[in-house]
């Protein structure tokens, strides 16, 4: 029987309650789930559909193939769900989570992100996740309170809390991470209720999972499908350089040769160059497949094996086995050293970074004229400085790839 079936009965009223309660829907319609209504929220969401024109690794524009934020998130959402569903989590909450959680990201992916970090000290910083909680509870028009104020879609406290993949602030972070901006403290207050600080929820620490599944192995098919990776012609001593450049990392060569050696033993790994025929990328898929079932595999083995359940919310952890994290941190490895860092990608991330450091510079000296109206009446709202540049960080960070260029033409037009 699928466990999931019967995970609806673990999660209790304060798992379902949301932040302003909402009445029955008259209207006829399937009934649906607390969840699953949260799911199609998202869904539906204008921030979702921002994320097909949003840079995943290579920009949306350079390749029909490629993956961009939004077929990344779906990815990511199938791997959450069918673990999930193993595990006996309420799948919608796992899935939810992970088709939220890139929302946040600016355009131009993490060059972007580190850009909007620099730019945002003075109004408490920027994080991709942090913005992830700032659309969903605030940002995105669902819902608003007794006073008028948007409290985003307004999901329920197990979906919210699902998303916050790191639940702490800046004060709190010890690697620039983080999930809550301080003048969104009241809604995050509220979502961890009952919670013990920094401790994710399983269902979190799923989509968690199923991300750095999802972008260890497809962001090396992407590779390999734009001709930067050669999985046959690995330079494996530059590749370890990259990752110890990249993450931190207590594994020798010996260690990661001997990872690569596992990995390379796995049946489908291929044993001639990608030619981009059509066998050529079936061989590829099934590798890919191959990959991300042996890393969730072991994950569920090892932590059912960790104790009976049951596996939601507070009673249990995700079990990861450090041959499976390091597996995948070994792709990482490969795709930032043929792709992220490649010579030819430099100089585009750095014009991307000056553009939107333009960006936000011509924003902020215009003032809510050149804002969309929804920013622009933050901005009037705005007590001060610091907030109103949060508004502008909130404003660019909306944008995708091709409207941050967009935008960023027109204000330099009106300039001269």
């Amino acid at each position: 029987m699928d466990a999931s079936l019967d995970s609806a009965e673990l999660y209790d009223d304060h798992a379902r309650e949301r932040l302003v309660p909402e009445p029955p829907k008259r209207v006829a319609a399937p009934e649906r789930t607390p969840f699953e209504r949260d799911r199609a929220r998202v869904v539906h969401a204008a921030s979702s559909r921002r994320l097909a024109a949003k840079t995943q690794v290579v920009g949306p524009q350079s390749d029909d193939f490629v993956r961009n934020r939004l077929t990344h998130s779906l990815e990511v959402a199938q791997v959450a769900r069918d673990l999930s569903r193993a595990l006996g989590t309420h799948p919608d909450i796992a899935e939810t989570a992970a088709l939220a959680h890139d929302l946040g990201h600016p355009p131009f992916g993490h060059n972007g992100e580190r850009v909007l970090a620099d730019l945002a000290v003075e109004c408490g910083g920027f994080e991709g996740n942090a913005q992830t909680l700032r659309l969903l509870t605030r940002l995105e028009a669902k819902t608003v309170d007794a006073e008028g104020r948007s409290v985003g879609l307004n999901l329920t406290r197990a979906t919210l809390d699902a998303c916050s993949k790191y639940p702490w602030g800046p004060e709190e972070s010890t690697d620039g991470k983080f999930g809550v901006y301080a003048d969104d403290r009241p809604v995050f207050t509220w979502l961890r209720k009952g919670t013990e600080p920094r401790r994710r929820c399983l269902e979190a620490q799923v989509m968690d999972l199923a991300d750095d599944v999802a972008y260890s192995v497809h962001d090396v098919e992407d590779g390999v499908v734009a001709g930067r990776v050669d999985l046959t012609r690995l330079d494996a001593p530059a590749v370890w350089a990259t990752l110890r450049d990249w993450y931190p990392l207590s594994a020798s060569d010996d260690e990661l040769d001997a990872v690569l050696a596992d990995l390379r033993g796995i049946g489908s790994w291929p044993e001639a160059s990608y030619d981009g025929s059509r066998s050529s990328l079936a061989a590829l898929k099934n590798l890919t497949s191959d990959l991300i079932g042996r890393f969730c595999g072991s994950v569920q083995q090892a932590t059912h094996a960790a104790g009976p359940g049951p596996f939601v919310r507070y009673a249990a952890d995700l079990v990861v086995p450090a041959s499976t994290a390091l597996e995948m941190l070994v792709l990482k490895g490969v795709a930032a050293h043929y792709v992220m860092q490649a010579e030819d990608r430099l100089a585009v991330l750095a014009r991307q970074r000056e553009l939107l450091g333009e960006l936000v510079a011509l924003l902020a000296h215009r003032g809510p004229d050149a804002l969309d109206r929804a920013f622009a009446d933050d901005w009037h709202a705005a007590a001060d400085d610091p907030g109103r540049l949060r508004v502008v960080i909130d404003q660019v960070a909306s944008l995708t790839d091709a409207s941050a260029v967009s935008r960023w033409e027109e204000l330099r037009g009106r300039r001269s």
